[in-house]
C-alpha cells in the first residue's frame, strides 16, 4: 500500500503524518491488518529493536477518589467492588515493588487515587521513592498522583523520581463528557509541569470509551505536541458500577490499528500497551509487540492482568527480549535531550519532528503481584455480559471476564 510505505518513510525520519494518513490507518480493513502491523513494526524496530520494556504498577492508595472520571472504578460514586485502602507505608510499597523488579520490571510506577497530592503526600511519596531505590539498584520510578501544584514536580524530581505520568485520556472536544470535576487543560498543565521540571513526561490515552476516529487522532496529535517520552495506550476495562460499564466497543483488530496509528504519529517514543490488553487484545497480544515496545507486567490497579510468567513467556515466544536495566530505552536523540532537561531543570523539548507522549491510564495502573514473576493471588471473578450471536467485527464480550483484583478474598493490598 502506498499509504503504509509513506508512513514507514515518515516514521524513520520522525516526520509527522498528516491527519488524513492517521485516519486512514484506523480505516484499514481486516484484510490489510497484517500489512499495517508489519509497517508499524519497521518503525518500531528502527528506534527500539526487538526490546520490550517491563513496567510494574504499585497502587499506593486505592479507591475513594473525589473525581468523577467515568471510566474509573475508583471514581466518586463508583459501585464497583474493589479494594479500598489508604496510603501504603514506604517499606510496604518497596516490598511490593521488589516483586516486580524480580520479575524483570525496569520501571516501577507509583499510583495513588485522588485529585492530586498535598505537599504532605509529595513528602510521603518522596520517602517511598527513596526506599525503593535503596533496595532496587538502577530501577526507574514514575509517579502518578493526579494534578500537580506549582513546585511539586520539582520536589518529586529531587526525591529521585525519574518520570511523571498523567494521561490526557481522550480528545479535548469529548473530555467534558468523560469528566466534569477537572478539565482537559488541567491535565495538559500537569504534563507540562512535569516536563518543565526535568522529569520524563508520560502521558497517554484510553481507547474504547465511545470516541470517534477523529477523537483518537486528536488526542494522539496532542500527545505528540506535548513531546512526552512514553505513550501508554489503555483499552477501556468496562467495570460494572461505572457509567461506562456497557461500553464494549473494541475488537483485537481495532486495538492493533489504534496502536499502529500511535506508532506512526509518535515513532521514536516508548509506546506502551497498558490497561485492558488482556481483555481486548487477548490472543493477539504477541502481535501487538511488533508495534509497541513496552508493557505492564502482571496486574493493574483494580483488575487482574495476565500472570507475570505468561507475560515473559509471550515475549520470548514472539521473538522479543526483555530490556535490561543497563540499556537506555529511548533513542539517543531523545535520551540526550532528557538528560539535558534533567541537568537544567528545564523542559528540553524536542524538535517538532520528534514525538513523545506516554500515556498511562489513571485508574488503569497496576497493583502488586503475588509471585516473583508477577503473578496475582486468587481473585473474585466477575464475568462480563454475554453477547448473543456475536457477528464478525463486533466486540466479543462472551470471550472476556473483568477480574477484580482481590475482590471477595483475603488478598492484601499489593500482595
Amino acid at each position: 500500500m502506498d499509504l503504509l510505505n509513506t508512513l514507514v518513510e515518515k516514521g524513520l525520519r520522525r516526520e509527522l503524518p498528516t491527519r488524513e494518513e492517521a485516519l486512514a490507518v484506523l480505516a484499514t480493513s481486516d484484510d490489510e491488518l497484517l500489512d499495517v502491523v508489519a509497517a508499524a513494526g519497521k518503525v518500531r524496530r528502527q528506534w527500539f529493536g526487538r526490546r520490550v520494556k517491563l513496567n510494574y504498577l504499585v497502587n499506593l492508595k486505592s479507591g475513594l477518589c473525589p473525581e468523577d472520571c467515568s471510566y474509573c472504578s475508583q471514581r466518586l460514586g463508583s459501585k464497583a467492588e474493589i479494594l479500598k485502602y489508604t496510603w501504603l507505608k514506604p517499606d510496604e510499597a518497596s516490598q511490593a515493588a521488589a516483586a516486580g523488579v524480580a520479575g524483570g520490571a525496569k520501571r516501577v510506577c507509583l499510583v495513588a487515587s485522588g485529585r492530586g497530592p498535598t505537599d504532605r503526600d509529595v513528602e510521603r511519596v518522596g520517602k517511598t521513592i527513596e526506599a525503593i531505590k535503596e533496595q532496587n539498584e538502577g530501577v526507574e520510578v514514575c509517579a502518578c498522583l493526579g494534578l500537580l501544584s506549582d513546585g511539586q514536580a520539582e520536589r518529586l524530581r529531587d526525591a529521585g523520581a525519574d518520570a511523571y505520568n498523567h494521561n490526557l485520556n481522550t480528545s479535548e472536544a469529548t473530555y467534558e463528557g468523560i469528566t466534569k470535576t477537572h478539565t482537559y487543560a488541567d491535565r495538559v498543565d500537569t504534563v507540562q509541569k512535569a516536563h518543565a521540571a526535568g522529569l520524563s513526561a508520560c502521558s497517554g490515552l484510553i481507547a474504547g470509551m465511545g470516541e470517534t476516529d477523529e477523537d483518537l487522532v486528536d488526542v494522539v496529535y496532542a500527545l505528540r505536541e506535548l513531546d512526552s517520552d512514553s505513550v501508554p495506550v489503555n483499552f477501556l476495562i468496562p467495570f460494572e458500577g461505572t457509567p461506562l460499564a456497557k461500553e464494549w466497543n473494541l475488537t483485537p483488530q481495532r486495538c492493533l490499528r489504534i496502536l499502529a496509528m500511535v506508532r506512526f504519529v509518535c515513532p521514536d517514543v516508548e509506546v506502551r500497551i497498558a490497561g485492558g490488553r488482556e481483555v481486548h487484545l487477548r490472543s493477539m497480544q504477541p502481535l501487538a509487540l511488533n508495534i509497541a515496545n513496552s508493557i505492564f507486567l502482571g496486574d493493574y490497579l483494580t483488575s487482574e492482568g495476565q500472570a507475570g510468567q505468561a507475560d515473559l513467556d509471550m515475549i520470548a515466544d514472539a521473538g522479543f527480549e526483555v530490556e535490561g536495566a543497563g540499556t537506555t530505552t529511548l533513542p539517543k536523540h531523545r535520551a540526550d535531550a532528557l538528560a539535558a532537561a534533567g541537568a537544567t531543570g528545564g523542559c528540553g523539548s524536542m524538535a517538532s519532528a520528534g514525538c513523545g507522549s506516554e500515556a498511562s491510564a489513571d485508574g488503569a495502573g497496576c497493583g502488586g503481584h503475588a509471585e516473583e514473576a508477577g503473578g496475582c493471588g486468587p481473585c473474585g471473578g466477575h464475568a462480563a455480559p454475554v453477547a448473543e450471536e456475536p457477528r464478525a467485527n463486533e466486540a466479543r464480550t462472551d470471550l472476556v471476564a473483568v477480574r477484580r483484583r482481590g475482590a471477595g478474598t483475603d488478598l492484601a493490598p499489593n500482595a
